[in-house]
């Protein structure tokens, strides 16, 4: 029994420390101490609370008070005001956007009301680094319910929920596991993929930080499951917390007897390495990464043989990502039969997404499967920021497409993404507004897959630059309406002939864009202009017959571009100017305008 009768959690993922969350921890423990009240109040550490907008935060228990923005000043009037007086700290409570009320309670705030979690369950309430918070939460309790079953009685359970893999394929994860369990061979390994590359994802690393020790359970009851002894974390020395914790899961699990030779006193033995990648985007496909843990070059090879009949150095291995194994111990918890009942009929549970782009509420978020894109965006993300209008969300990174308001009540899943020309994938969802350019949006992914193809095929090495030099064309004003076709006609090329899943899907945000936006590839080739005004090549800059001539703009000019007497309309040398919106954004009468 905790003698503590109030608990101080304080963000400490990646985000928040970076706002100090790490000196928030410090003060609040000093002015506790100050009062003396170290002996009932406990200050802890977790992981990521999700919603990334407004961290750093702070929760008090057993209230459930969630303070926002906090910073490390704000700590001795939390442990003052709140802690000693029982008052809390109305500046530092979320206000709702809509109503202007202060809400206390995270249950009450519409971030919240309309996630489940799971994979994230136990991220932003326990410590962790202490191994004794995740037991007390159930942790383990999977591990030692599973080594009372045989191996094929884990692997049909697996089955029977419904899980389907959570980085980017969604194949039935207890289907993997049996062509695994079925190879028979002396030595099997059991590989954490988490290396993720998308931009804007932050997924695993998140769960990494806040709840290692789900994935070293569920690691080890793969393990028992297809009968390996050996587990391999891969994942990218960009992420120093994640390794951190992760090592210390690892050291604290094989302390307890949860990890090593006779595990709970029983014939099944296991361990687990970290081996680290140097952050190439394309060893997140398993071949790759397999190869990278040997010390080879990082490159695909054609499937069959797959993985899991010879994987980590020719033997079965199985390959699953973290958000993956996130949910394993939660479905021998609960019951496959309960985890089947959530989602929709094909793609079962939830789906962590990370939130970014220009959408109000920021952050790491999970959802049922088959909640509809504008529950996420509008009730779950506050909507788009500034008050502007949604223009288009991309859903699974690089390698996915750009859905639009027509899609918006499109309920999420596996198969109705892929449907719409998206894809599920780790779970990167980037939301869009009226001033995104979509041309300069597909350009943006393509240098991300062009610079991260590993060279081996033709169609990525080649295809992947002969498509971004066509789209550098297009929005530098180069381009041609036989650009169009070509990229149309080069993108099903690469898709039908790549080797790996990061070249065959490196063309989705040229076809989905082509597709749903081609009025604004066509205004970039045939009117030379850019519809939402960002590409700079495409722009030029007016002064309108509302100038003053208060010399404002010439004197801020960089480059002497403007001309006119004062008190008179001043004009702009388009051969001079360089494009670079200042005098727009000096003038204090709206009579510069972008066209």
């Amino acid at each position: 029994m905790s003698k503590y009768t109030m608990h101080i959690l304080v963000c400490g993922g990646t985000g928040c420390l970076s706002s100090q969350s790490g000196e928030i921890v410090s003060n609040l423990q000093a002015a506790i101490d100050e009062a003396g009240m170290q002996e009932s109040v406990q200050v802890l550490k977790t992981g990521c609370f999700g919603f990334c907008e407004k961290g750093p935060i702070v929760k008090i228990l057993p209230d459930n008070t969630f303070y926002v923005q906090v910073k490390p000043e704000d700590a001795e009037e939390i442990i003052k005001e709140h802690i000693v007086k029982g008052r809390k700290v109305a500046r530092l409570l979320y206000e709702n956007p809509k109503s202007k009320e202060h809400v206390s309670d995270s249950k009450h705030m519409d971030f919240y009301k309309k996630q489940m979690r799971i994979a994230l369950r136990n991220c932003g309430f326990i410590n962790p680094e202490n191994i004794e918070e995740y037991i007390a939460r159930e942790g383990y309790g999977a591990l030692a319910k599973v080594l009372t079953m045989t191996q094929q009685e884990v692997i049909d359970e697996v089955k029977k929920s419904g899980l389907r893999g959570r980085g980017g394929g969604g194949f039935p994860t207890g289907l993997k596991w049996e062509f695994a369990y079925k190879n028979i061979s002396d030595q099997k390994y059991v590989v954490c993929n988490a290396d993720e590359g998308d931009p804007g994802a932050f997924m695993d690393r998140s769960i990494l930080e806040g709840d290692p020790h789900s994935i070293v359970e569920a690691m080890a009851i793969c393990g028992y499951a297809i009968g390996a002894n050996k587990g391999l974390v891969y994942i990218r020395a960009e992420y120093p917390l994640a390794v951190k914790r992760l090592e210390c899961a690892i050291k604290s699990a094989r302390s307890y007897g949860l990890l090593g030779e006779n595990i709970l006193g029983t014939d099944f033995s296991f361990e687990i390495e970290i081996r680290f990648g140097a952050g190439a985007f394309v060893c997140g496909e398993e071949t790759a990464l397999i190869h990278s843990m040997e010390g080879k070059r990082g490159e695909p090879t054609t499937k069959p043989p797959f993985p899991a009949a010879s994987g980590y150095w020719g033997k079965p291995t199985n390959v699953n990502n973290v958000e993956t194994f996130a949910n394993v111990p939660v479905i021998f918890l609960k019951g496959a039969d309960w985890f089947n009942q959530i989602g929709t009929e094909k793609s079962k549970g939830t789906k962590v997404f990370a939130l970014a782009g220009k959408i109000n509420n920021v952050g790491l978020i999970e959802v049922p499967m088959g909640t509809t894109l504008r529950e996420v965006i509008y009730d779950i993300g506050g909507g788009i920021k500034d008050g502007k209008k949604f223009k288009a969300v991309q859903t699974g990174g690089p390698s996915g497409g750009c859905l639009t308001e027509k899609d918006l009540d499109t309920p999420i899943d596996f198969d109705n993404l892929l449907a719409k020309g998206s894809m599920m994938g780790s779970g990167g969802m980037i939301v869009m507004d009226e001033s995104d350019c979509m041309p300069a949006v597909a350009k943006f992914y393509l240098e991300f897959t062009a610079e991260e193809s590993c060279g081996k095929c033709t169609p990525c090495r080649v295809g992947t630059k002969r498509l971004l030099e066509t789209l550098e064309k297009i929005v530098s004003g180069r381009g041609t309406e036989k650009d169009l076709e070509e990229l149309e006609t080069l993108s099903q090329v690469i898709k039908d002939t790549a080797l790996c899943g990061l070249g065959q899907t490196a063309p989705n945000p040229v076809l989905s864009t082509l597709n749903v936006f081609k009025d604004e590839y066509i205004a970039h080739v045939r009117d030379k202009k850019c519809p939402a005004g960002q590409c700079s090549a495409l722009l030029q800059y007016r002064i309108t017959e509302q100038c003053k001539g208060c010399t404002a703009c010439s004197r801020v000019c960089p480059v002497g571009a403007i001309s006119g007497a004062v008190k008179k309309q001043h004009t702009i040398d388009v051969s001079k100017c360089i494009k670079c919106g200042a005098c727009m954004s000096k003038c204090r009468f709206n009579a510069i305008v972008r066209e």
